[in-house]
């Protein structure tokens, strides 16, 4: 378990040699980059002229177009040709591997990409065009449907002696109907003829020839009934639906035309997903590069960068390059990135930590000792060796078939599950558990046999006190743990009396307390402990509790001057014992959950074998156990992971961890589909 130390690094190059300096940073990602002051550059931080920084605001604003662009291209092409799967493995599968040549010959056809880049966005943006016209001039064509049996234009106006009126009145109306209802509104228009085009429950489509003595009356009859001359053009209706489905004809002949050239680019793909990464990580470098100065000939970076990798940095630059690369200390006050280092069996657990918070300043690297119980507890919370298995091995097949493609993130993740799957396997056959009962409900119900999966140690749904016990040993295994991590700390940095008060107190008065509750009858009546202490040991754990208990009472307000209150939060510190008891009982969900694995899956292996022994029965029993066991197995899964988190976060890093620590940040490359070895 280790922070790494750090080294501020200082890099002064010719600015020639700049593009390919910080190209080639960034594929190392070993360097977070920091501003660069001119006090550090001159040694006066006053400004002579000649350093200055690059504007790379329109380089970086062009590269982000370009980039963003090409995401909407691959995006068009995606929805057109959908890209094949590659099966469940895919989602492990990380970003493709370039060598440096490999991305230099790809770079080179840039300009052709992104000239395919622009064609895919013009088609899109013409077959967008094309597929908006539909909807209009479907609309038009349902408009024009109440008129198709009108052989006249919609804007007929009439003949000399008459004037036409050619509209709809809402509501539906019969021609006796209309005639009255006309009649009503209009009772001296007399030369008048209606005609009535087509109706239903929402209008009613009408032709109306009045005489031109008529014409006002006619027009002031029809309005007060909510007439409405049609929004079309002024043609024959089935003249122009003829039209519009000659126009619908075209839009779709064009959206065909314009998919199938779309899809001609479907072998491309791979060039616009490069294209996309290659254009981000120029955005980024011109990102760093408008923050660093240089001069006329030279540049300059600032950063840091694990010690570990400086010798790494050396041998891709100096070697290379003319460029003079210095290290040093950063100051003892000074705020720097944090990077964790793990040996195989505690990496996996790095995740879990660095997603809580990371070391703050003098803090230990808590990995290691988070890994020792975060298996142990997982296991004991699933607790089936069916189970366990399946874990295992399906991540232990991920690891192997997806070794040379996954990310480093997932194969850590993959790495967890596995630890967490042979912990399971463990305490499944330590507790008896296989899919729950199987063993023995297939024997019984199938085989007419006793045959069981028996445990090593002990069944917890038989005995679920003597689990119990076992948890909180746990429980106090894990806390005590935690404070001996505290004591650690203080003593590295220095602060004796801080260990002495709060670490050495509290595990005598804690630990004290422990082999006098255990001496109580009620505890042995409880867990059915066969464990006499003897009547002196119990009389100096009395005294050893009191009299760390008058330390903490006397030493947990120490920093206030005013010994009121330093008695006062003295109490409450001792008060904070019953924190500690609420901590222990958080471990009883050891037993909560491992019996609820167990419970449930022998309860789908019940529910399975209601069918009885015969070939009906075993299709039952098998349906209902497959069904059953995987949603068991995903749900508790799930529990355990949460409750292992939290049994860590709180629980045990509540006793010494505080974190803050600034993460690190290494200009890298931010890619998605591919990386440069």
């Amino acid at each position: 378990m280790a922070v790494l130390p750090m080294k501020r690094v200082f890099i002064t190059a010719l600015r020639k040699d700049r593009k390919a300096i910080l190209e080639t940073m960034q594929r190392l990602g070993t360097v977070q980059l920091t501003k660069p002051t001119l006090k550090e550059l001159t040694g006066s931080g006053e400004d002579d002229g000649v350093f200055k920084k690059l504007d790379t605001v329109s380089a970086k604003t062009t590269f982000e177009k370009n980039a963003s662009l090409a995401e909407s291209a691959l995006e068009i092409l995606d929805q057109t040709v959908p890209p094949k799967g590659d099966g469940l493995l895919g989602m492990f599968n990380g970003r493709t591997q370039l060598s440096v040549d490999q991305y230099r010959e790809m770079a080179g056809k840039r300009d052709k990409i992104m000239d395919m880049v622009y064609k895919l966005c013009s088609l899109s943006k013409q077959k967008a065009e094309a597929e908006g016209e539909i909807p209009k001039l479907l609309t038009e064509a349902e408009q024009l449907k109440p008129w198709l049996s009108f052989d006249l234009p919609l804007n007929f106006k009439g003949t000399k002696n008459t004037v036409a009126f050619i509209g709809s009145l809402p509501d539906m109306y019969t021609l006796d109907s209309l005639y009255k209802a006309f009649g009503e509104k209009a009772p001296t228009a007399k030369a008048v003829d209606i005609s009535i085009i087509s109706a239903d429950d929402t209008q009613t489509c009408i032709c109306v020839i009045a005489h031109k003595n008529d014409a006002e009356k006619t027009e002031e009859g029809l309005r007060s009934l909510g007439f409405a001359r049609p929004s079309l053009p002024g043609v024959v209706p089935t003249e122009e639906l003829s039209i519009i489905d000659k126009n619908l004809a075209e839009a779709k002949g064009r959206i065909s035309s314009l998919t199938a050239e779309i899809t001609k680019f479907a072998d491309k793909r791979e060039d616009i997903r490069f294209i996309i990464d290659y254009f981000t990580m120029r955005a980024d470098k011109y990102g760093v590069i408008a923050d660093l100065y240089e001069s006329k000939r030279v540049f300059f970076v600032t950063g840091y960068i694990a010690e570990r990798d400086t010798a790494r940095l050396d041998s891709e630059i100096t070697g290379k390059y003319d460029c003079v690369v210095e290290y040093s200390d950063p100051a003892p006050d000074e705020r720097v990135p944090v990077v964790l280092s793990n040996n195989p069996y505690s990496a996996p657990v790095q995740g879990v930590v660095e997603n809580y918070a990371l070391p703050g300043p003098g803090e230990i690297d808590p990995t290691f000792l988070a890994s020792i119980f975060y298996y142990c507890l997982f296991g004991m919370m699933l607790g089936d060796a069916g189970y366990g298995l399946l874990i295992t091995l399906g991540t232990l097949f991920i690891l192997i078939k997806c070794k040379n493609t996954m990310e480093d993130s997932m194969k850590k993740t993959m790495q967890l599950f596995f630890g967490c799957g042979v912990s399971t396997t463990f305490w499944g056959i330590m507790f008896g558990s296989f899919f729950g009962n199987a063993v023995a409900t297939v024997a019984t119900t199938f085989f007419g046999s006793s045959l069981a999966f028996k445990p090593v140690w002990f069944d917890p749904t038989t005995e679920p006190i003597k689990m119990l016990g076992f948890s909180f040993i746990i429980g106090i295994l894990h806390l005590f743990t935690g404070l001996g991590a505290k004591g650690y700390t203080c003593i590295r940095q220095g602060r004796i009396k801080d260990f002495l008060y709060d670490v050495v107190f509290w595990f005598l008065f804690v630990g004290s307390l422990l082999v006098v509750l255990v001496s109580t009858d009620m505890i042995k009546s409880m867990f059915s402990l066969d464990l006499t202490i003897p009547a002196p040991v119990v009389s100096i754990s009395t005294w050893i509790a009191i009299a760390s208990g008058v330390g903490i009472l006397l030493t947990g307000g120490r920093e206030s001057r005013n010994p009121v209150k330093r008695l006062m939060k003295g109490a409450y510190a001792v008060y904070g014992i019953s924190s500690w008891l609420s901590d222990l009982l958080s471990y009883s969900r050891l037993l909560a959950l491992g019996l609820a694995t167990g419970i449930i899956a022998s309860v789908f292996n019940q529910l399975g074998s209601m069918g009885g022994n015969s070939p009906l029965g075993a299709i039952m029993f098998i349906l209902v156990f497959l069904v059953g066991q995987v949603l068991n197995l995903f749900i508790n899964a799930l529990g355990a992971y949460v409750h292992t988190n939290r049994l860590e976060y709180v629980e045990f890093f509540g006793k010494f961890y505080d974190g803050g620590g600034l993460e690190f940040h290494p200009f890298k490359e931010n890619t998605k589909y591919y990386r440069v070895k």
